[in-house]
């Protein structure tokens, strides 16, 4: 008798209508013996999903991870096992790629932060538009600790918290705890670890009953105004709230208000 083939679990579980809200489509990160390293596979993995989940339907994205660390970076071991410079490079430009992904999907992206987040962990947690965590959750970019400068997580740390936290904690690789995070920005919300399902839920929930067109359009502006001057930030600000102005849902919205009645 032959033996049965084992199947290899995947690694980033996708759950459509997660917390049973429709249009949110729940990713989770699925190495829980690694803590959730970004190996090149599971990178690719998540690249995927995120692509495919970028022209669907959803309406809201939460990153998850299983086990007790949310992400510990990239798999050293991996790294260490091709020493070439070219590799490195062409490494850290696919997980750039994919941290870019978050950002430039319509859909707002939520961390669900149950335990730690360090060096890339850390980066993907402040690349996502918003975060919730548990008040276990830790966070580090701890590279320097190895000789090794966390130059790719500083890119989101530095555009979410003041640059001095941002500075230090790049310097010193030292782990700041939940409501430190919060303090600085880095996370939107911090609960008990039992309660953290019931806080993703309610601020998915939250966007998912707003207009699918303001969302996109907002969250698009977002990001590009963000790192304009201040002219130019205005001038694209009025052009998409314009275009904006003119969906069904804002004119809508709007006679609601005037006529104070609940819009459509």
């Amino acid at each position: 008798m032959s033996a049965i083939p084992s199947v290899s679990p995947s690694l980033v579980d996708v759950t459509r209508d997660a917390y049973r809200v429709p249009g949110v489509v729940r990713l989770t990160l699925n190495r829980p013996d690694a803590f959730n390293a970004l190996s090149e596979a599971l990178i690719d993995a998540v690249q995927t999903e995120l692509a495919a989940l970028a022209k669907s339907d959803a309406r809201v994205i939460v990153i998850a991870a299983a086990g007790r660390a949310f992400c510990a970076g990239h798999d050293l071991r991996e790294m260490r096992a091709t020493p070439s410079q070219e590799y490195y490079a062409k490494l850290f430009e696919r997980c750039s790629k994919m941290m870019l992904a978050i950002q430039k999907m319509p859909q707002p992206v939520i961390a669900r932060v149950q335990g730690v987040a360090t060096a890339a962990g850390c980066q993907l947690v402040a690349m996502c538009d918003l975060a919730v965590a548990a008040d276990t959750a830790r966070f580090a970019v701890s590279g320097i600790n190895l000789g090794l400068f966390c130059s790719t997580p500083a890119v989101p740390l530095s555009r979410n918290v003041s640059r001095k936290a941002a500075f230090e904690m790049l310097m010193t690789g030292e782990f700041i705890d939940a409501q430190k995070a919060l303090r600085e920005g880095l996370v939107n919300r911090v609960v008990p670890v039992d309660e953290l399902d019931v806080a993703v839920t309610a601020l998915a929930a939250s966007i998912c009953a707003k207009p699918r067109e303001a969302v996109e359009a907002g969250k698009g502006l977002f990001y590009r105004q963000i790192e304009m001057g201040i002219e130019a930030a205005y001038q694209l600000a009025g052009q998409t709230m314009a275009c904006n102005m003119m969906t069904d849902p804002a004119l809508d919205g709007v006679q609601a208000f005037i006529e104070k009645r609940g819009a459509k």
